[in-house]
């Protein structure tokens, strides 16, 4: 799958993290979406990147843990950013004004198409009591995950994923690995044969004993209903027809006629 990355002009911030682990699996969560710039703001353990929860927790990712940028200050960890989205999880009486996390995330991907030197920051304050006043007016927008009202507490590294996630989806828009269009390209099925399906399908249900052609009960135009609803290719009728056709005549009995043929 392709990421989106816009140049590596993204940054994730943490404010005073306490836990090295947190620090371990936010940068794994945003190196598994295609970001790799993690800040630290004052964190409690100063050496968080030979810390071995943090080395645990990031799994994949050592190599973002090595390479965060540590900054004593969030002011110092913004230098050069332009529009700063504060992670929180209620609106507050002063400071930036708050947006859900996907209306954020499309602003953001609007700066950075119009603005090509635009720096970006996502920043997540510390794990019991988030983001002070005063960190959060240095920010440009107030975004919120939206949650669970009784449990709408999320990790530090949890919020800095789903954040993660969020971001590239919208910077990358419903594109999907090519991976997922592998049967695309198959020829679709013709009328007739689509047809020809139908009459083997029914066949087969009257052989089984799924189908009574006295009582039908509208089971071939369900049938027909569902199988339309698929887009059935050429291939896909050749299959099913061959599954009608061992239902009709059970493997053993075609084994059976051909040796008779063949005495």
């Amino acid at each position: 799958m392709e990421f989106v990355t816009h140049g590596g002009r993204i940054r994730f911030i943490l404010v005073s993290p306490s836990h090295p682990g947190n620090i371990g699996a936010a940068a794994r969560a945003i190196k598994t979406m295609g970001f790799d710039r993690l800040y630290v703001v004052n964190p409690r353990h100063e050496d968080y990147r030979e810390n071995a929860d943090a080395l645990a927790f990031s799994t994949h990712a050592a190599d973002v843990l090595k390479k965060s940028v540590s900054a004593p200050t969030l002011l110092e960890a913004l230098d050069g950013v332009s529009f700063a989205c504060a992670l929180s999880g209620y609106d507050r009486e002063y400071g930036p004004p708050l947006k859900d996390l996907q209306s954020s995330c499309e602003e953001v991907r609007d700066r950075l198409e119009r603005f090509e030197d635009a720096e970006i920051a996502f920043v997540f304050g510390t794990e019991r009591s988030g983001l002070t006043n005063e960190e959060m007016e240095l920010c440009q927008l107030c975004t919120a995950i939206p949650a669970n009202p009784e449990c709408d507490s999320l990790n530090l590294a949890q919020a800095v994923q789903v954040t993660a996630y969020q971001l590239q989806q919208t910077l990358r828009g419903r594109a999907l690995d090519a991976h997922a269009h592998r049967f695309e390209d198959e020829e679709p099925a013709k009328v007739e044969a689509i047809e020809g399906l139908f009459e083997h399908l029914e066949k087969a249900m009257i052989s089984c004993g799924a189908l009574n052609p006295q009582q039908p009960k509208f089971m071939m135009p369900k049938l027909r209903r569902i199988l339309s609803r698929s887009g059935l290719s050429s291939s896909d009728v050749d299959m099913l027809r061959g599954i009608c056709g061992a239902i009709i005549c059970p493997r053993e009995e075609r084994v059976g006629r051909k040796t008779q043929r063949n005495k």
